[in-house]
């Protein structure tokens, strides 16, 4: 893969944030199967999927990561909740940084509970 797109789709700063928060690889189970494959690899690799909305099996090789290791490993980080932990903590850190402008923010209802039982 061309270091510039790597570069590009994950750059140094935001792989530092990341890279302490993936959880460690664990070898499958019944064994056997190829060495795997670097971690910043395969987040490129997803994050490249996710910003374009490119199907896992249409995955570019240019990435040198499989489609079903993209995905498997997708679906393993999803599980141990780095996306939610990424968020956080880029978000602690851009706070911690005065580079937010809550002024302009905006509440997802997605996200927040609703109380029950309050009428309007």
């Amino acid at each position: 893969m061309a270091v510039d797109l790597e570069r590009d789709l994950v750059p140094d700063g935001l792989w530092e944030i990341a890279a302490p928060l993936i959880p460690p690889f664990k070898p499958r189970r019944q064994g056997g199967g190829t060495a795997p494959v670097a971690d910043r690899k395969v987040f490129c690799a997803i994050v490249y999927a996710l910003t374009t909305s490119c199907a896992w099996h249409r995955l570019p090789p240019c990435f040198g990561v499989s489609p079903a290791t993209a995905h498997r490993r997708f679906a393993a980080w999803t599980r141990a909740g780095l996306w939610r932990r990424l968020h956080n903590e880029v978000l602690d850190r851009l706070g911690a940084a005065g580079s937010i402008d809550w002024s302009a923010a905006l509440v997802n209802p997605a996200s927040v509970r609703a109380k029950r039982g309050t009428s309007s």
